[in-house]
């Protein structure tokens, strides 16, 4: 009998000790039962009140370097007339052979931000049930679905919200030739260029504003397409309508093509460097850092183009090697009567032209 006492005892002290403890999540103390009425499991009864979720309108747009502000609201039903304290978890959701990514997690007046968003995301919460996602200086990697989730005890709610950029997408290859990037190298050519692989979505709306172009390249799902406006034999025959063609998911490994490539708004200046005389290759990286600058990358003079309406008929060396130049206002001698980033590849790193440099703010 003692030891039925004993046992009895025993189990009486862990159920207390459980009852008591609070459960630990991302760093942050959560009690269930700190909210609205419950039995001595610490479960919640919510009595038919429903919590709900809504992000309003679902898609957002931004440029790189600015601010955005992810919509997400909640509420009960029937309301509740006094508040009760939720946890919000913010996610990234993956795209296609990448991991979940955690954004912000908030309880109460605490909060954390995670991985890349650390210091640069927090809850806007203008009133009772606001708990949009401020993010500042949005970069590159920052577009994608994002999940807004609500939790009150055993009740789980979200909503998501697209983040898109404004941008511009450019096909890239590198200096030996068409398709000679495996996805990874295309990752990487991207990134070395002040860019990302593009998506479908983006490539689509490039379609959408004229963007034709005969070379197939990697995007960012692990598929390969290319945009034709003009249907002709060598782009995949007559017979076929314009629209984006697609080669489907390739291996990432051993298929290689070229890559389509998005870049965004930049924070500096692009500008061509007015030289006494013409520069070979690393005569050029000299002049623009002798500038207080750096050699411009390609994926910075399609953003100069885009949306600071760089016009200069000049070629001149990029970082990459190849030899470009930006046209707003089509005029003869200065390439097709299209306006556009015209290319006149690699040359031998010994001959001389001009040079485009980047110079941060």
């Amino acid at each position: 009998m003692g030891k039925v006492h004993t046992l009895l005892a025993f189990t009486l002290q862990v159920l207390y000790s459980c009852h008591a403890a609070p459960t630990v999540f991302n760093g942050f103390i959560y009690h269930d039962i700190l909210n609205g009425t419950g039995n001595r499991n610490g479960e919640i009864h919510f009595s038919g009140i429903k919590l709900r979720v809504k992000s309003h309108p679902h898609s957002v747009f931004a440029v790189r370097g600015s601010n955005a502000i992810l919509p997400c609201r909640f509420w009960y039903e029937p309301s509740l007339t006094s508040s009760r304290r939720v946890r919000v978890k913010w996610s990234l959701l993956p795209l296609l052979g990448e991991q979940e990514s955690d954004v912000l997690v908030s309880f109460g007046h605490d909060q954390r931000s995670f991985g890349a968003f650390k210091d640069r995301v927090h809850l806007q919460k203008n009133d009772q049930g606001d708990i949009s996602l401020i993010i500042t200086n949005v970069s590159l990697r920052d577009r994608g679905l994002y999940r807004c989730e609500v939790i009150d005890g055993l009740e789980d709610e979200s909503a998501t919200v697209d983040l898109g950029l404004r941008g511009v997408v450019f096909p890239y290859q590198p200096h030996h030739g068409r398709y000679h990037l495996t996805f990874k190298e295309a990752q990487k050519a991207c990134n070395d260029q002040d860019a990302t692989v593009a998506t479908f979505d983006q490539l689509f709306a490039a379609w959408l504003e004229g963007m034709d172009w005969c070379n197939a390249g990697w995007l960012a799902d692990g598929t390969v397409q290319y945009p034709i406006v003009q249907p002709r034999q060598p782009c995949g025959g007559v017979d076929l309508g314009p629209g984006v063609r697609s080669y489907g998911a390739r291996h990432k490994h051993r298929n290689r093509y070229d890559v389509f490539c998005f870049t965004s708004a930049v924070a500096g200046q692009v500008y061509f460097l007015q030289h006494p005389q013409k520069l070979n290759f690393s005569m050029a990286v000299q002049a623009c850092i002798k500038d207080g600058a750096q050699i411009a990358k390609v994926g910075q003079l399609f953003a100069a183009w885009k949306f600071l309406k760089l016009d200069q008929c000049d070629a001149g060396w990029l970082a990459d090697g190849s030899l470009r130049y930006p046209i707003n206002n089509p005029r003869p001698n200065c390439g097709s009567q299209k306006s556009g980033v015209r290319s006149f590849g690699f040359p031998s790193p010994y001959h001389k032209h001009g040079v485009y440099c980047y110079k941060s703010r």
